[in-house]
């Protein structure tokens, strides 16, 4: 694979974390750069081992992770979406103020569920001839930019989102846990 094809591969990986990262910085209070940073180091770590984790299991069992993954993608968005928008509800009706910042495991919660995709790639790249650490360190470097991109325009759109900003976040959570599940179904080209 070349360069051209590493970087868009690596920067497609990354608009899950992206998105996910959006609505992150916009549940925030005015995150600041370093939790920007934070988050997307934690997005970008994790996204840049899971394609080594899939190329490992790819080469043993391909068939048995490439039929559940996007289950559990879709699950852990789903649960961590609709754990936003509750928390969204309950902010809304007991008008508390936001927090500064994200918990770690709850990061890295996050990270995971958008990074099942990646390990899908890693898993089809064990059937190729790919030098499989470049390919995971452009991919978390993609990510780790996209991702700390995404909290810092999150701190812009919270603003103007008031409260709404944590429910919109899960619904977008949700959306991206949904679309893995259909593409992988084939209801989406």
């Amino acid at each position: 694979m070349n360069l051209s094809a590493t970087l868009i591969l690596a920067f497609g990986m990354s608009m899950d974390a992206f998105a996910a990262s959006i609505g992150k910085g916009a549940s925030l209070h005015q995150p600041r750069f370093r939790e920007a940073l934070r988050t997307g180091l934690i997005f970008g770590v994790i996204e840049a081992i899971t394609p080594l984790i899939g190329w490992a299991l790819g080469l043993f069992a391909s068939q048995y992770i490439m039929e559940w993954d996007h289950w559990v993608a879709f699950s852990l968005l789903f649960i961590l979406g609709m754990r936003m928008i509750i928390e969204g509800v309950r902010n809304r009706q007991q008008e508390t103020v936001k927090v500064k910042q994200h918990g770690f495991w709850l990061l890295v919660a996050t990270a995971i569920a958008t990074s099942l995709d990646a390990m899908a790639i890693g898993v089809g790249l064990a059937f190729l001839q790919v030098n499989i650490v470049h390919t995971a360190m452009a991919i978390g470097c993609a990510t780790m930019i996209m991702a700390t991109l995404g909290m810092m325009l999150g701190r812009f759109i919270g603003p103007l989102l008031g409260k709404r900003a944590e429910i919109i976040g899960g619904v977008v959570l949700i959306g991206i846990g949904g679309n893995i599940l259909l593409e992988h179904l084939g209801y989406l080209a």
